[in-house]
């Protein structure tokens, strides 16, 4: 198996930077979160080069060596699920697959939901489905408290400020903080999302996505979204994830019609960087029970 390439996409009117694995028409496409790169799909990457897909991981509109357009404007759902939609046309997808964590995987949900690309499967991370957050939000104070970074995001200059501080270390500590195996986020690791944080406008960039669909994410509202059909669904999620409960991996039946629900004991948000080998096992069981190899 060939190393991971880097090469570069153009789509919706940016160019993004990628690592890539293997070659075809067959295009599984791997969105990263916050505050991370596409460096956090280094370990998944090659499972599916090996498995006939071409592996691409892109770093999102704002992030690494992509284009970082300005205004809060330009992060905007709609734009971002564009962007999705729009590699996997300039890579020339026959078969499409979608990988995706944290803000990537809200990407991932609302390019499904909207059908703005048609999918022959969806793996999402530690990230639920936006009816379901919208639920748990609604329904008590839990969610809200674990949620308190996303309103302290909303305010201007404090945030960026907070997290470039000393050389971007609350960048290192969000990783190192939350994980339960912090042997997975060595220094080199840590250095990596602390230098793209550090790039001029990175972090505003990044602050954006929250400030950008703080109200927009609530459209898919509980009882009036509408169900994510003929595509299958792998949901894995790390226990120990401590901004988003267990309580939001329940209640999908109104909402997708083929899923799979994968919980991993003992792991942190980080689930793909901190678990690979359990990721890509569980990962690797689902593609086969549903065909896609």
């Amino acid at each position: 198996m060939d190393a991971i390439r880097q090469g570069r996409i153009v789509a919706n009117g940016l160019s993004f930077a990628t690592d890539e694995m293997g070659d075809g028409e067959d295009v599984a496409l791997f969105l990263h979160g916050f505050p991370e790169s596409r460096r956090s799909w280094r370990r998944q990457l090659p499972l599916l080069a090996e498995r006939g897909w071409r592996a691409v991981a892109p770093d999102l509109r704002g992030y690494g060596d992509s284009d970082r357009p300005l205004g809060r404007s330009a992060y905007r759902i709609e734009t971002l699920v564009a962007d999705v939609a729009g590699m996997f046309e300039a890579l020339g997808a026959r078969r499409r697959l979608l990988i995706a964590h944290d803000w990537g995987a809200l990407i991932a949900w609302a390019l499904a939901i909207e059908k703005a690309a048609p999918l022959d499967g969806l793996v999402i991370m530690n990230v639920p489905h936006p009816a379901v957050y919208v639920r748990a939000m609604r329904s008590g104070f839990g969610q809200w408290r674990r949620s308190w970074y996303v309103f302290f995001f909303q305010t201007p200059w404090l945030p960026e400020a907070a997290l470039t501080a000393r050389g971007a270390r609350a960048v290192g500590r969000a990783f190192l903080d939350m994980a339960v195996d912090k042997s997975r986020f060595p220094p080199e690791v840590l250095d990596h999302y602390r230098s793209n944080a550090l790039r001029p406008g990175a972090m505003t960039a990044m602050i954006n996505y929250y400030r950008a669909n703080f109200t927009r994410l609530g459209r898919w509202r509980p009882g009036d979204t509408p169900p994510i059909k003929g595509t299958p669904v792998l949901m894995i999620w790390g226990e120990e994830d401590a901004a988003l409960g267990l309580e939001l991996t329940e209640g999908y039946g109104p909402y997708v019609e083929d899923f799979t629900l994968e919980r991993l004991p003992g792991v942190s948000h980080w689930v793909q960087q901190e678990a690979p080998e359990e990721v890509n096992r569980r990962l690797a069981a689902w593609l086969d029970l549903k065909g896609l190899t």
